[in-house]
Formats: structure tokens, C-alpha cells, sequence
């Protein structure tokens, strides 16, 4: 227990006739899981989820029930399959897109590759939401467009697009908006980490951005990224 979250750590599944070690990412809940064997209402209770979504779990294979009497109960690695399909499923992962990654962890040996996946996979959605909104910054504009055409409105200027970066600030941004880290972004560009915090600071001043993904996020916002 630490600073008030109960950390789930690497499981062995018991479905695994060989015992094979079978990794997970590492979640951290709120608070501690109720105590195995979990019955199913103690498991929608905990996870804010109905009976019917469990069984919708289970009908995908992203989770098993296992039989206690007459009653459904499901065990340790069930709740830390549960845990990852409700942080998947907050950030709008798709049933599909979570089998996905559940097939992917299914081949991790370690617990730090298994952490790397899914940060690969959080990395895909966060370039898949930036780029939704930068198509809806596009359609509202137009809207804006079609609804107040410009004879309406003959003394309004051009719109700005937000303020001027250069030609490396320019890449850097959209490398940013793509979900690179730093680290990645010194790799492509050529730089140093040093010179990397400086582009990234430089372009969350310009933009008036405390750090690199409100910069990002009021980039998409002003149009100034591409999708």
C-alpha cells in the first residue's frame, strides 16, 4: 500500500497448465480489492460495472468466471484483467482494440515489457484522440465558415492559427501531437535531450501552455497541427 493505492502486481494464470508467468501492466486502485473468491456483485460493486457488462467481458474472453456453488466468483487474475479493461475503456479503447492488447500482453515475459506495451498502446489512442480533434476543429471552423460568411463580417480580418513557431519548433510539434516522447523526438530530429526541453519549453511559452500536452492540446485546438 502506498500514498493510498493498492498496486496489483504480475499474475500466474491459472488457466495456464504449465504455470507459465503471465504479466499484466502494473495498475494501481483506490482502494483494496474485496477478497477472493469474489463474488460477481462484490466485482460490479468494486469496478462501478453491471452483472450484464461482466458477462459481456466474459462473452469477449477477456474475462473468466469460475463456479463457487451455485454462485459466479472470479479470482485475483480476474480482478487485475478488470482493473486494465476499466482504465481501457475510460480512455474510449474498444472492446476489439483491448483484445487486441490482451493478445499482445499474452506474449510479454517480463513485468517492464509488459509496462511498455501498454504504454504503446496508450500512446495509439492518445495520437487517435488528438487527431478526432483535429477534425472537429476543422469541421467547426468550417461551420463558423458556412454560418458567418465573410461579406457578413467585412471589417474581421483573417483568424490567426495561433502564434508563429519555426521551422524546427514546427516539427517538434507535430511529433508531439503524435505521441513521441522527447526521447524519441531527440532520435528524429537529430538533438540532444537538452536541446529537446528547449523546443518543447519554447513552444509551450509561445502558446501559453504549462507543459508539453496542454501545448499540444491547444495546438489541435488552434488548428496548427495536422491530422
Amino acid at each position: 500500500m502506498s500514498n493510498g493505492l493498492y498496486h496489483l502486481q504480475p499474475i500466474t494464470s491459472p488457466s495456464e497448465p504449465s504455470g507459465k508467468p503471465v504479466y499484466f501492466p502494473e495498475i494501481a486502485l483506490t482502494r483494496t480489492p474485496p477478497r477472493e473468491p469474489v463474488a460477481i456483485a462484490d466485482m460490479a460493486e468494486f469496478f462501478g460495472v453491471t452483472h450484464r457488462t461482466l458477462h459481456f467481458y466474459e462473452e469477449k474472453g477477456l474475462i473468466t468466471a469460475q463456479r463457487f456453488g451455485l454462485m459466479r466468483v472470479y479470482g485475483r487474475s480476474e480482478v487485475i484483467r478488470m482493473a486494465l479493461i476499466n482504465v481501457c475503456r475510460e480512455v474510449g479503447m474498444s472492446v476489439s482494440v483491448i483484445q487486441d492488447l490482451f493478445d499482445t500482453l499474452s506474449t510479454a515475459t517480463s513485468q517492464s515489457e509488459a509496462n511498455l506495451m501498454f504504454e504503446e498502446a496508450l500512446i495509439a489512442r492518445r495520437r487517435e484522440l488528438a487527431a478526432n480533434l483535429s477534425t472537429v476543429h476543422r469541421q467547426l471552423q468550417q461551420l463558423n465558415i458556412l454560418l458567418e460568411p465573410e461579406e457578413t463580417n467585412p471589417g474581421r480580418g483573417p483568424q490567426s492559427k495561433g502564434p508563429s513557431l519555426d521551422d524546427m519548433e514546427t516539427r517538434c510539434l507535430q511529433l508531439m501531437a503524435e505521441g513521441y516522447t522527447s526521447m524519441r523526438i531527440g532520435r528524429t530530429l537529430e538533438l540532444k535531450a537538452d536541446e529537446v526541453a528547449s523546443l518543447e519549453a519554447s513552444i509551450a511559452g509561445k502558446l501559453g501552455a504549462q507543459n508539453r500536452f496542454q501545448a499540444v492540446a491547444k495546438a489541435v485546438l488552434l488548428g496548427m497541427v495536422a491530422n
